[in-house]
């Protein structure tokens, strides 16, 4: 698991992402995993929901860690087909990390923020690896993913 935290922290430094990379003892594959081991609110975390379009397309959905993904609204937002849900493989393929780990930056898809997510400062999302996350300013992860902000949520 460490070659995907060394894979993301490589991005951040050749493309000077100012954000921090943390790697905890504990696993943070859930928000409130995440949560503890950062000793953050689950409120300051965000989960990347991973999809296809009917073209194999990566979309990665970025909400609150509360919240839920609409794929209809994700369709509506980008005018295509509702896309699925990807897979385990599929995620690992097309951007490169494992679940749990999948940051919201660092590989090629279509981001789309939920606009509760820029209601925070800072945030933390996924860092390469289930023991790992980032904590960066909401401002900063939309230019650094060029993410458009849409409503996703349900």
């Amino acid at each position: 698991m460490l070659e995907y935290e060394e894979k993301l922290k490589d991005y951040m430094n050749q493309y000077k992402v100012d954000a921090d990379h943390m790697h905890f003892d504990k696993i943070c594959h859930s928000v409130k995993e995440a949560a503890d081991a950062a000793g953050a609110t689950p409120d300051d975390l965000v989960k990347n929901i991973c999809m296809v379009d009917d073209k194999g397309n990566l979309i990665v959905a970025i909400v609150k860690g509360e919240d839920r993904v609409s794929t209809s609204r994700v369709g509506k937002a980008l005018k295509i087909e509702r896309p699925k849900i990807a897979t385990e493989d599929e995620i690992l393929e097309k951007s490169g990390f494992p679940c749990g780990g999948v940051p919201s930056f660092g590989y090629e898809a279509t981001f789309i923020v939920d606009p509760k997510v820029m209601e925070k400062d800072y945030i933390y999302t996924g860092g390469g690896s289930e023991y790992s996350l980032v904590r960066i300013k909401s401002e900063i992860l939309t230019k650094v993913n060029n993410g458009l902000t849409m409503r996703v949520r349900k």
